[in-house]
């Protein structure tokens, strides 16, 4: 639906847009994994297929086409007749069947395990890699609708293979619910990209036959188009499915599939936009084969037209006031940014009513993403609330330049948020490594009397990596210890280690109360935590029903870490006013700002290591680069260490780092292309310069240099874990493989 429009002026209301799935909504998750992929708040769930030519897992392995094959082989094990199998993740365990060769369904599989969650399953974003892969090579969207449900074990065997006669096709189409037609238009659709590999199919495939080993479907092989098609019915094949040495052996499926009804599907499918439309149809009757009792979203996921993301309550210092950060997010597509004057978050109090001054704050752009259709514009939140009135909803208003306005009111319940409970984030910490988790959450002085619990969720890999590398998802459940009271609210701490240190994904919820009366502040990604929680320092006069002493009412479980129970016990009430503003902080920790910084000439001004998240703070940033000489924030949410500076870079006028950062509205953390750069000392020189010439290193760390290596026949050299970033160094993958005894680095971006 297109926002209504209408002229901004004193005594006339503005309509309404009612356009958005009301927020939030079960598919919130996977609706930013499948459409906020690259700039503010980027989940780079595309990065390894994008572009259609990207062979991130190696030379010959086209990984869009590898995502599209792993959509296939999961969905194929369905019998529509008995209501099992379909899409529902259980490739990740039959990855040792014979009818799942080669290495592809296990990279990809690794990869999306990444962003498994308790709300987005693996089949879903299978489903979402249908979706990404097809539209990454320039083929139509295919509707993805959420809620399928993970598998706990392998389904039965059923995959088709080469060898197959067209009779036992059919019949196993027929069991996965497709047609004749619909068996000959899911192939062709889904063999439009990549080829057939030596390793795999040496049969059909010679060794040394092919470049890389790769022996195309067709000769766009990294373009989704009906050439596939129509190169078969010219006879100009070289598709070795159909000709070559797999007409001699019986292999050729794709000769006998397509010829299944004498090529009248297939002549059909000649016409480039009849090729486009069946695709979109058929893929999308592929991901949408459950198992029985599976319900879909009665809608596809499509991005929201406004939609709030990682707002989050703090208390702040004064101990009066909550500040509300975040980002409100803007669907620009068909609405630029540039028309855009401004935003107006306008909000109620916690009775529903305007008791809160003037309930209202102002934005304007501050960052900008975009995925494979959609851009967005994200308007930074930082309003402060009064602990007395509190918050309950807000609706939001975009005032464009033609002085109209448009308001979003989601669906006529305006935008729920509660200050029941809330986690206080700088109270917080994670020890990356370690896993050791300290939590702390304000819950309102109303609500003291009822149970306070840390909810954990977080990844565990299989026993059986080499097998299955999707982790498996744990939780746990701490009571949460009672503090001291400030103003209006209550402290509580938990604690938690989580085993093997391995936070990546690790998930934080608050819950306050049970039964019907139940308040959360839930899905918070650990992951963005600092390593070091800071006292609460403020002071306010204890109000309500909360507690005056520091009388813990439980003990939680875990290792505890560093405990941010506030050390000041609160005398007096202060001012509501806050206490910190938005500026440039000249010292943060044992650092000194040195000044806004450029990155270098297609490399980085930073490459010790990086990291990237939402609520990115300097404090966090500086924890993340202990031991470093130079960090520096940029983009809001983005933090780069190093001991030196790229030569190329250089400094640019502190008034060009004018990004907020993504968790502290008070700070800034850069722009784009500029860092918010802090030294280790005041008086350290940050001139950049050339710290070393380029040669190959005997020694980086512990480790020493082997030689240059090739890769295995068939095999990588080294299987059991890797990454690739842009900004790769020899010292950051040592760090990443600290516990192999080999690690190497390939094609400048890959550690393994």
């Amino acid at each position: 639906m297109r926002p209504t429009s209408v002229p901004f002026l004193a005594g006339l209301v503005a309509l309404t847009v009612r356009a958005d799935p009301t927020w939030p909504a079960s598919t919130d998750d996977l609706e930013e994994i499948m459409y906020q992929l690259q700039g503010t708040g980027a989940r780079l769930f595309s990065d390894v297929i994008s572009p259609c030519t990207n062979e991130a897992s190696g030379p010959g392995r086209q990984n869009a086409a590898e995502w599209l094959r792993v959509g296939f082989h999961d969905m194929a094990t369905a019998n529509t007749y008995f209501g099992t199998g379909g899409l529902d993740g259980s490739l990740q365990f039959e990855l040792t069947n014979t009818e799942n060769t080669g290495p592809g369904h296990a990279t990809t599989l690794k990869f999306l395990g990444n962003y498994v969650s308790s709300r987005t399953s693996l089949a879903d974003l299978i489903a979402a890699a249908v979706y990404a892969s097809v539209r990454s090579c320039g083929g139509p969207v295919v509707p993805v609708r959420a809620g399928r449900q993970d598998a706990t074990e392998a389904g039965n065997p059923g995959v088709p293979q080469p060898q197959n006669s067209i009779g036992i096709f059919t019949d196993q189409f027929d069991r996965m619910g497709f047609s004749v037609p619909e068996m000959i238009q899911v192939l062709a659709c889904g063999h439009t990209l990549g080829g057939v590999h030596s390793p795999e199919f040496p049969d059909l495939v010679p060794a040394n036959s092919a470049p890389d080993d790769e022996a195309a479907l067709d000769t766009s092989v990294a373009v989704f188009d009906n050439k596939v098609v129509t190169e078969y019915l010219a006879g100009t094949t070289k598709n070795p499915l159909v000709v070559g040495p797999s007409a001699r052996i019986g292999k050729n499926s794709d000769f006998k599939v397509f010829n299944a009804d004498a090529n009248a599907t297939m002549a059909t499918l000649a016409d480039p936009a009849t090729f486009m439309n069946t695709c979109k149809t058929v893929l999308q009757k592929m991901i949408d084969t459950v198992p029985s009792g599976v319900v879909l979203t009665a809608d596809p996921v499509t991005p929201y037209a406004v939609k709030p993301v990682d707002l989050q309550l703090t208390l702040n210092p004064d101990g009066q006031t909550l500040l509300l950060s975040g980002y409100i997010r803007v669907r620009t597509t068909n609405l630029p940014a540039s028309s855009i004057s401004s935003l107006t978050l306008t909000y109620k109090d916690r009775n529903g009513g305007n008791d809160c001054g003037s309930c209202a704050t102002t934005a304007t752009v501050q960052g900008s993403a975009a995925g494979f259709d959609d851009t967005f514009a994200f308007f930074p939140i930082a309003a402060n609330i009064d602990t007395s009135t509190g918050i309950s909803s807000f609706t939001v208003a975009l005032h464009l330049s033609d002085s109209t306005t448009q308001i979003y009111d989601n669906n006529g319940h305006s935008y729920p948020i509660t200050d029941a409970v809330l986690l206080q984030t700088p109270q917080s910490c994670l020890l990356q490594g370690t896993g050791a988790l300290t939590v702390s959450a304000l819950v309102r002085n109303d609500r003291t009397s009822l149970p306070v619990t840390l909810g954990v969720t977080y990844p565990v890999p299989r026993n059986t990596p080499d097998q299955n590398p999707v982790p498996a998802l744990q939780n746990a459940t701490v009571s949460m210890t009672k503090g001291k009271c400030v103003g209006d609210y209550t402290f509580y701490t938990g604690t938690y280690t989580i085993p093997g240190g391995l936070s990546f994904n690790a998930r934080v919820d608050v819950i306050s109360g049970d039964g019907d009366d139940v308040q959360v502040d839930d899905f918070n990604d650990a992951g963005k935590l600092a390593g070091t929680c800071r006292d609460y320092t403020g002071v306010a006069s204890c109000s309500g029903a909360g507690p005056t002493s520091g009388e813990p009412s439980s003990s939680p479980t875990g290792t505890p870490t560093t405990t941010p129970t506030p050390t000041d016990t609160p005398t007096s009430a202060t001012s509501a006013t806050p206490t910190a503003t938005l500026s440039h902080r000249e010292i943060i920790g044992g650092y000194t700002l040195v000044s806004c910084w450029t990155e270098g000439a297609n490399v980085r001004a930073l490459r010790g290591a990086s990291f990237a998240y939402d609520g990115m703070t300097l404090e966090s940033c500086m924890g993340n680069c202990s031991g470093f000489a130079y960090w520096g924030a940029e983009y809001g949410r983005e933090c780069y260490c190093g001991n030196s500076l790229d030569a190329s870079s250089a400094e640019a006028p502190l008034s060009e780092c004018d990004m907020v950062c993504s968790g502290d509205a008070t700070e800034y953390c850069g722009a784009g292309n500029r860092l918010e750069l802090y030294s280790t000392t005041a008086t350290q020189s940050p001139t950049p310069t050339p710290t070393a010439t380029l040669a190959v290193k005997p020694t980086v760390g512990a480790y020493s240099f082997v030689g240059c290596i090739t890769e295995g026949v068939g095999i990588r050299a080294l299987s059991e874990d890797s990454y690739a970033a842009d900004d790769m160094t020899l010292e950051s993958c040592a760090a990443f493989c600290s516990d192999f005894t080999y690690f190497g680095t390939e094609y400048g971006r890959e550690c393994r």
